[in-house]
Order: C-alpha cells, then structure tokens, then sequence
C-alpha cells in the first residue's frame, strides 16, 4: 500500500478506519510470526505507513496487541458461555473440554494471553492498562456465571481460580507447543525428547478435568479450599 494513502486523519471515523487497519495488519503478522517476532516498523510497514505516523494512533506495539487482546477475550468469552451452556450439570469433564476446545482453536489468542503479563501490559500508559483489566473482568465475569451454572458446587472463587489456570496454562502450552522449525524437528526425529511435543488441547483438558473434579469432592465433602 503506497504510504499517500495514510494521511493523517482528519475525523474520528477516518481514524478508526486507521486504527482498524493498525490492528488487522499486526493481527496478520502475529500469527504468521509469532507475536515476539513482530516489530512496530513490520506494522507500519504493512499498511503503508511511516513508523512515526503510526504512533499518533498507538503509543506502542504493546499498545497495539494489548487491544488485540481485549478483543479476543470479548470474542472468546461469549463462545465459550454458549459452549458451556451446553454442558450436563455436573459434568466437570464438559466444563473442562469447552475450555480447552475454543481456547486450542485460538492460537493467536493463546500467544496474546502468554505476552500480555510478560510484555504487553509493561509498556504501555497505566490508562491503555486499566481499560484493559475491565474488558477481561467483564469478560471473567460472564465465564465464570456460565461455569456455576453446570457446577453449582463451585464459589466464584473457584471459578476465578479456574479462570487463571485455563488461560495461563493455554497461553504456555501454546508457546511450548509451537517452537521454531528447527526445534521441532529434533522433538520429531529423537524419540527420547518426544514428551517435549505438546497437544494443547487434551493436555488442557486432562489438568482442569482434574482440578473441577477436585473442587467438587472437596466442595461436596465440605472441605474448605485454602
């Protein structure tokens, strides 16, 4: 795209349309990439805009996929309440595989929920931070509604507990699961280092079976969780 077509903006919707454009490019080459691997002069690059031009649109490339990452919790969470809500009461194994099912099929999302702790929210105005806190806890929120009502067993504590442990551990599997080609290959080819290969996935699904059938028997039980 020939950079002339980038002039500033001069309306509130000709910038959106300009920020629109910022994330769908960085969108692209986070996935093609990896999301480490994407620079804020690739992302200017890619919509045909100067490196400082972009700027007046997004503080930072951590700016920009933190905001990629907001939308994707708002896309996610209602896919997951409906998947949920499909789900038998009591049945902690559904609960589990509705989680690990839309969250292995995301793998950009996966790759977001790994950075964001790490990179993306230390770079970024304490204001971009707190928006994006509230975009997850909205979303955390409806999940967690969803989650108590197949396993009515479980505190909201429970559910935030849950929460973190399905998205933290997404984000890893995901980083582990996807090396560099070369790394790969090795996983592949010597069979001593073939636990090292991962399937997000049933792995996800496995630990937070275990971990809901935990909270029940000890919910059921009446054994305090500490």
């Amino acid at each position: 795209m020939d950079t002339t077509d980038f002039r500033r903006a001069r309306s509130p919707q000709a910038k959106q349309q300009r920020e629109a454009a910022i994330l769908d490019a960085a969108r692209d080459l986070g996935a093609e990439q990896g999301i480490r691997q994407v620079t804020l002069t690739d992302i200017a690059a890619a919509v045909g805009m100067h490196k400082s031009a972009l700027l007046r649109y997004f503080e930072t490339r951590e700016a920009i996929f933190l905001r990629l990452t907001a939308a994707d919790w708002q896309e996610w969470a209602p896919v997951l309440c409906a998947e949920i809500g499909r789900v038998a009461v009591g049945d902690t194994a559904g609960v589990a595989a509705a989680f690990a099912r839309t969250l292995a099929v995301r793998g950009m999302f996966c790759d977001l929920l790994a950075q964001a702790p790490m990179n993306l929210e230390r770079n970024v105005s304490v204001e971009a931070v707190r928006e994006f806190k509230l975009v997850t806890l909205t979303a955390v929120d409806a999940i967690v509604a969803a989650v108590r009502s197949r396993l009515p067993e479980l505190t909201e504590a429970d559910g935030v507990d849950l929460m973190a442990a399905a998205t933290s551990m997404a984000g890893s599997f995901w980083q582990i699961a996807t090396p560099g080609p070369e790394v790969a290959a090795l996983y592949r080819s010597d069979p001593q280092l073939a636990h090292a290969i991962v399937d997000v996935e049933p792995r996800l699904a496995r630990i937070l079976t275990a971990m809901l059938e935990g909270i029940v028997a000890a919910r059921r039980g009446g054994m305090p969780r500490h």
